[in-house]
């Protein structure tokens, strides 16, 4: 795979918890792969990556989207080439951030219909 990955290749590439489509720039001497950010495809998770889904950590974090042309230097084993349309940075971020944002209210519903289950299986177990 890191043969396919020169300089000017387009890659889709992970970032902590957030994908992206950008350009490849250099293989780092450490092995990594630089990757020029040109859009948007995951928005990065909000919160402790060592505790999920726990929102009464000590520091919950706010993880920002990597910026337009923002060089980052991504392990191999998360780029693989892009073949197809770059969207447009603004647009791919706003579209990543709704679908992030939609993935969290769903996750919400999900909790609340858990907890009415719940509700009925105390009332059962009674």
């Amino acid at each position: 795979m890191e043969s396919m990955l020169t300089p000017g290749t387009m890659v889709r590439a992970s970032y902590k918890t957030g994908d992206y489509i950008g350009e490849v720039v250099e293989l780092s001497p450490t092995g990594k792969v630089a990757v020029k950010i040109a859009a948007v495809v995951k928005h990065p998770t909000q919160g402790d990556l060592h505790n999920p889904m726990d929102p009464d950590v000590a520091f919950f974090h706010q993880r920002r989207a990597l910026a337009y042309q923002e060089i980052a230097l991504m392990p191999p084993n998360t780029v693989r080439p892009h073949h197809g349309a770059v969207p447009d940075y603004r647009e791919s971020l706003r579209q990543a951030l709704a679908q992030e944002r939609e993935q969290l209210k769903r996750t919400v519903r999900w909790a609340e219909r858990c907890l009415e289950e719940l509700d009925r299986l105390e009332g059962e177990y009674a």
